[in-house]
């Protein structure tokens, strides 16, 4: 593990200040493995009046605006919407189709957190806002709002988020196409066939994002979708039978024909859209020159840290301050 990064996923910069850990990582809740074997206190625990839901809809969270804690962007800050089970109950899909997230407190006798899918039982085009959500907050993109989150309440919603994108996305079973049915605390979906019995569990695909330097400069890529002026670092999927640092190769490469080099590892980021995570890195240019593939990108280029400084007069946007990509390029002109 390089000096970018502790075991708490924490980075510290060049004069060996800790730095807050990227949005969605380093919420600390406890996961409580061992007892998502046990389906009588699960049970017990999904009627507990004191336990929470996390709800969720249509891939959006409930939050509501908040004067609490520090000032966050633009002056505004959120907080996660949490409610009890028996009002979520007739809003959201069957309490055995929630997942069980983990405890808040000491031990077992914490407080427990479910995540329940509020989208499946509605076709209207807009969220539930009766009974005990009328007022409550509004469910937006975790992408919007993230950097307006604490970073335990951004953690806890991106879990969520995750893993009830996996779980819709896995009602059938892959082998046989028989049905399959939530185990562990909704972290296993077992085909029901006894025939097959296929588990399927969570993925998280990996992803390399690398910040490319040349001395002075770096290296950042545009895609046509993204608003005007926004530039962020490269990035792409590993593939199978790939290393990490090989596929930091390879997609540098195949976007901007640059070969690179000294390749450090910096921090991670869970990326919940829909199931990634983000392996952030810094690389250094040692030969090619920069042609951009444009089945890729529509523009690449190389910036000097005083493009930096007068952004707002070339037209330069930052990725947002919810993305690992910003915060590699701010650790660059830190350094």
């Amino acid at each position: 593990m390089s000096d970018g990064e502790i075991l708490s996923d924490v980075a510290r910069d060049s004069h060996h200040r800790p730095r807050v850990a990227n949005p969605f990582a380093g919420g600390g809740l406890d996961r409580a493995t061992h007892l998502r074997a046990d389906p009588r206190w699960i049970s017990e625990r999904v009627s507990d009046p004191s336990s929470r839901v996390v709800p969720v809809w249509r891939s959006r969270s409930l939050v509501a605006e908040t004067t609490r804690g520090l000032a966050q962007a633009d002056g505004m800050a959120y907080e996660p919407v949490f409610l009890p089970p028996a009002a979520v109950a007739p809003l959201s899909e069957p309490p055995e189709e929630w997942i069980f997230l983990g405890l808040e407190g000491e031990g077992e006798d914490g407080r427990a957190l479910f995540a329940a899918d509020m989208s499946g039982r509605s076709g209207e085009e807009e969220p539930p806002s009766d009974g005990p959500l009328d007022g409550a907050g509004e469910f937006l993109d975790l992408r919007g709002v993230g950097a307006m989150l604490g970073q335990p309440e951004g953690s806890l919603l991106a879990y969520a988020r995750a893993l009830l994108t996996w779980s819709r996305g896995h009602r059938f079973c892959g082998r046989c196409g028989s049905p399959t049915r939530p185990g562990q605390g909704g972290h296993v979906r077992r085909c029901s066939s006894e025939m097959c019995g296929t588990e399927n569990f969570p993925r998280t695909d990996p992803a390399i994002i690398v910040l490319v330097t040349d001395g002075d400069r770096c290296l950042l890529g545009r895609k046509g979708i993204w608003p005007e002026g926004v530039y962020s670092t490269l990035a792409g999927f590993v593939e199978p039978g790939e290393s990490l640092s090989e596929a930091v190769v390879r997609e540098v490469k195949e976007e901007s024909g640059i070969e690179v080099g000294s390749i450090r590892y910096r921090s991670s980021q869970p990326w919940p859209f829909p199931a990634s995570l983000m392996l952030g890195f810094r690389a250094e240019r040692v030969g090619g020159a920069l042609t951009v593939a444009r089945q890729e990108l529509v523009d690449a280029r190389w910036f000097e840290r005083a493009d930096f400084v007068r952004r707002r007069e070339i037209g330069l946007r930052l990725p947002g301050r919810v993305s690992i990509s910003r915060r590699l390029i701010e650790d660059w002109l830190a350094g």
